[in-house]
């Protein structure tokens, strides 16, 4: 490979200033061709292909209702190809709406043990009724679902076949650096086997994809198709199982996503053994720790999980933790990011007794917890149901206005009006200033204030006690617990009202 060498010449006072650039490890170099590795890793990489039976027929079944087009001459051509694409032969047209029809779907796979095991992605076989692996020789193979895995996008096939069949090992995927090499072999657009290569362009990805977003992003180009393709080093390992692009166009713009197999493994081989999951589980809920949020406890920086809630009898509520406390460290290991504490927690043995560090006013604090199993079901049901915008109708007489907020208590009116449990406390917000604040931070009409820096409040008083002592205490910013409908969260929110602020530096200034 030729070498490219660049030489930047400053001149600064007639002084010549020399650059000598490092010397880059031989051993990381692109090779002068790809041909020796492909040929050894295709063999072992699938195209998978799934066939779903659904109702209705015709035209739909291409997403657009084209019976629908305009009665116009220019839309003719269009209306009599679909018509007859959409018909089988023999059918009325009122019966085909009502046949069932077939939708088939493209992805890529690989092997990775002689027996046929196959890895993939769930999204490439969700809802599938029936599921053929194609081969690089062109035999085909029936494969059972082993186990699918929504929560991280993977899934494990199975084919019979009556030899064995190339294969490809799992490499160490926490190895890989920003800038080395990788090449992708996968199926784009239901071309057949087709390889890229590229690089490492950042690790630890999160996409807002799933709980355990931890992606490796490259430039080697990834199309429709490549879901659930591999994506190797160079020394043939798979490092990454294809999933997503970021692509405004719906094509490949040089920047895609891979499941590490450092995630990926575990998973793997809990399906291949028990056909599901089994995750652990501390029973919270949380959040990201803005630097407002931290401001607001006392934390000395921005780090951790801020607990929204904590479900009762949970392992977490037995060691005593509370919402509002922000988890620092578990199990050894300090959570810079609130993202990674799912990870960790769903990766350590069920049963296993931990170590957790929180803090909670003022203070780090650790206790011991005992991990309990995650109910996959369970933890789905929490999340489902929709967020709806409900307009409080309490009355203005019971209602004062605090930091832009009219807020008022929960009355057996208001309970009804919200649909809140009798155990629900707090204050409901009535109306909330436009330009105020809470406004802008996401507090809308029909929220119930629960609490203000973990300080219950189940009046406008109480509020305006709690934001005046969080800024007595010399917070600029409180946080504040809201519910809405089944869910929780904290905002943060000023401790003094912006009027107030203006008033006190013009005050401050005319003195001066």
């Amino acid at each position: 490979m030729k070498r490219i060498s660049m030489i930047l010449c400053v001149a600064l006072s007639a002084v010549t200033l020399s650059f000598t650039p490092p010397v880059i490890a031989q051993t990381a170099e692109r090779p002068a061709s790809f041909a020796d590795l492909v040929d050894k890793l295709s063999p072992a990489v699938v195209n998978v292909s799934t066939t779903q039976k659904v109702k209705g027929g015709g035209a739909m079944q291409f997403g657009m209702p084209f019976e629908d087009l305009p009665d116009t001459p220019e839309f003719e051509p269009f209306r009599q190809f679909f018509d007859q694409f959409g018909k089988k032969h023999g059918a009325k047209p009122d019966q085909q709406d009502e046949e069932d029809h077939e939708v088939y779907s493209l992805g890529s796979g690989f092997i990775i043990d002689a027996t046929g095991y196959i890895i993939t992605n769930n999204h490439v076989v969700d809802d599938a009724d029936e599921v053929t692996v194609t081969l690089s020789d062109n035999s085909k193979y029936k494969a059972k679902i082993i186990g699918r895995d929504k929560k991280t996008d993977l899934a494990l096939l199975k084919v019979e076949a009556k030899k064995d069949l190339p294969f490809v090992p799992l490499g160490d995927s926490d190895a890989m650096r920003v800038g080395d090499w990788v090449i992708a072999i996968g199926n784009p657009y239901g071309l057949g086997g087709s390889v890229t290569q590229g690089i490492i362009s950042a690790r630890q990805r999160s996409i807002n994809a799933g709980p355990f977003d931890d992606f490796l992003q490259t430039d080697a180009p990834i199309n429709r198709g490549n879901s659930g393709g591999p994506l190797f080093n160079l020394k043939g390992e798979v490092i990454g199982i294809n999933t997503a692009i970021f692509s405004p166009s719906g094509g490949s713009i040089g920047i895609g996503f891979a499941i590490p197999v450092a995630l990926a493994r575990p998973v793997i081989d809990q399906l291949k053994q028990f056909g599901h999951t089994h995750r652990g589980w501390l029973g919270i809920k949380i959040q990201e720790v803005s630097e407002e949020a931290a401001e607001s406890v006392g934390l000395p920086k921005q780090e951790g999980a801020l607990v929204l809630e904590v479900s009762k009898g949970s392992p977490a509520d037995k060691a005593g933790i509370k919402a509002g406390d922000v988890i620092t460290n578990f199990a050894g290991k300090d959570i810079s990011e609130m993202r990674f504490l799912p990870r960790m927690v769903a990766e350590t043995k069920i049963g296993k007794t931990v170590a957790v560090t929180y803090w909670r006013g003022n203070a780090s604090k650790t206790v011991d917890i005992t991990v309990g199993e995650l109910d996959e079901h369970e933890d789905e049901a929490d999340n489902e149901g929709a967020d709806k915008d409900k307009k409080s109708k309490g009355k203005k007489s019971d209602s004062e206005t605090v930091m832009g907020m009219q807020v008022s208590p929960l009355t057996s009116k208001l309970r009804e009006e919200l649909n809140l449990s009798e155990t629900q406390t707090g204050v409901a917000v009535v109306d909330v200033a436009h330009n105020s604040e809470a406004a802008k931070r996401g507090v809308r009409p029909g929220d119930v204030i629960v609490d203000v820096n973990n300080v219950p409040v189940k009046s406008a008083d109480d509020l305006r006690k709690a934001f005046e002592a969080a800024a007595k205490n010399g917070r600029k910013f409180a946080l504040v617990r809201v519910a809405r409908e089944k869910d929780t969260a904290f905002v943060t929110l000023p401790t003094t009202e912006e009027k107030k602020e203006k008033e006190k530096s013009k005050e401050k200034g005319e003195n001066q």
